[in-house]
């Protein structure tokens, strides 16, 4: 076999394997189309989850400075701050998460790091948050992982398909 055959076999292999149905019907290797697509309207989904998310958490902010029931306060916390300081770490990570979310949906690059980092902070404080509030803390974990990896995986440099 010669060099050029050889060239063109693993040409075509490496073709194969990208274009191989691992995921049901289509492939989702890191330039694929299919994910590149679904990504990108997950992200505008994310940005809107993001707002949304905010209001969310502002809203819970001021239910705890407000000392509000649905907040369940403990006895023996690790982490034991004031139910209105934790009320109000919700409200500034509500506020900047709403805003980059609104800034994410006009499509601004700043907002894809800043989207990233906020959520992280936002899993984190949620985590906190477990014991005084846990199935919100939960779902509002599991929203953040989805924001995080549809603002991570998506390409914008990536030529749109006709």
């Amino acid at each position: 076999m010669g060099e050029a055959a050889r060239s063109n076999a693993a040409h075509d292999l490496l073709r194969m394997r990208q274009f191989s149905f691992k995921s049901g019907a289509f492939s989702m290797t890191s330039n694929s189309g299919v994910k590149q697509s679904f990504a990108e309207g997950i992200s505008l989904g994310a940005a809107i989850l993001l707002v949304t998310t905010g209001i969310l958490q502002l809203l819970e902010g001021i239910s705890a400075v407000a000392a509000d029931d649905i907040v369940i306060v403990g006895a023996n916390y690790t982490y034991s701050w004031s139910i209105s300081a934790w009320g109000w770490i919700h409200i500034v990570i509500g506020i900047l998460v709403a805003l980059v979310g609104i800034a994410l949906i006009t499509g601004a690059t700043w907002a894809r790091v800043a989207a990233v980092s906020l959520v992280s902070l936002s899993i984190l404080v949620n985590f906190l948050w477990l014991p005084h509030n846990p199935w919100w803390s939960i779902i509002i974990i599991a929203l953040d992982v989805v924001v995080i990896w549809a603002v991570s995986t998506w390409n914008t440099d990536r030529p749109q398909a006709a």
